[in-house]
């Protein structure tokens, strides 16, 4: 057998334990500090942020949810055509109703899928309820009523009048993706997932979440990702002058945050917990965006985050 020099193995040991047991020490430094924070494992500013954990995401399955119709089953008559037009404006309001619509957010921009996506505001679960008692207003509000509410406040613009093709359109749209839908009756999917805070909002907190996991897409300066090619956003602008005002709906934390945690991110619904979905929201609420058009120029000074 070879001999070993039992001097030199002394030594390597000696060396080596002294280079290794710093690094050992700042290691542990380092996990003890970012143990202490409560926020998501991820404290860098990544580009693309990759799960650390597994997440269940919800997966709907058949019959779970209503299903409305086909874009391959609209008529080819004038109520079809009354219906493409509905939908062209719904997925392109700032197009095919551009003297309405003010910012560069669509109504697909709120109501994802064509207005089909259950927990996102879907159509086919909010067309049969109405007329309905709205707390925002304090008064029965009908269909076109909630419209025009959308234009005035998510879309920045004018709200249309009844009798306009845009609304006889968008009324039209919303009445064919709801048929074989119960009338009155609300439906699983419906509207926003509700959501619970386990502590305080934190908006430092939310930042880390938007910039791990929102950033990609709506952009490190929120204004959104437009097509490359013809106008429009590929990615709606979450504030700034191209984003829904201070009355919109989104501008009520928890509002958003119902939204967020059953829509975001992209293709991920389900993914963010009822916390964190509060805290992105609280970092969102607090950016700048155009102010409420029934508020004065006064109260958007003293009140700049009021929803109304």
């Amino acid at each position: 057998m070879m001999k070993i020099n039992t001097i030199y193995l002394k030594r390597v040991l000696l060396y080596g334990g002294c280079l290794l047991f710093p690094v050992f020490v700042m290691a542990q430094e380092l996990g003890q500090s970012l143990g202490s924070l409560d926020v998501r494992p991820s404290l860098v500013n990544p580009r693309l942020s990759l799960p650390t954990q597994l997440t269940q995401v919800h997966v709907v399955s058949p019959g779970e949810y209503f299903s409305p119709p086909l874009v391959a089953d609209i008529p080819d008559d004038k109520y079809g055509d009354m219906v493409r037009m509905g939908r062209n404006i719904f997925v392109n309001s700032a197009k095919y109703a551009k003297r309405y619509a003010g910012n560069g957010l669509n109504c697909s921009s709120c109501h994802l899928q064509e207005g089909r996506k259950p927990h996102s505001g879907p159509l086919w679960a909010a067309f049969g309820m109405y007329p309905m008692y709205r707390h925002k207003t304090r008064t029965v509000v009908t269909f076109e009523e909630r419209i025009q509410d959308c234009f005035l406040y998510s879309m920045d613009g004018i709200a249309p009048t009844l009798d306009s093709p845009e609304m006889k359109a968008l009324v039209t749209y919303a009445q064919w993706l709801s048929k074989g839908a119960p009338v009155g009756i609300k439906l699983p999917g419906r509207g926003f997932p509700i959501v619970n805070r386990s502590q305080d909002l934190d908006s430092k907190r939310g930042k880390i979440v938007y910039e791990t996991r929102c950033e990609i897409c709506h952009g490190e300066d929120g204004k959104g990702k437009k097509h490359l090619q013809g106008d429009g956003y590929m990615f709606p602008p979450l504030w700034g002058r191209n984003s829904y005002n201070k009355g919109a709906g989104m501008q009520r934390i928890k509002t958003l945050a119902q939204f967020i945690k059953g829509n975001m991110p992209l293709g991920a619904s389900f993914s963010l917990s009822d916390q964190e979905s509060l805290d992105v929201a609280m970092y969102i609420w607090l950016q700048d965006r155009p102010k409420n058009p029934k508020m004065s120029w006064v109260m958007d000074f003293f009140l700049p985050n009021m929803a109304h």
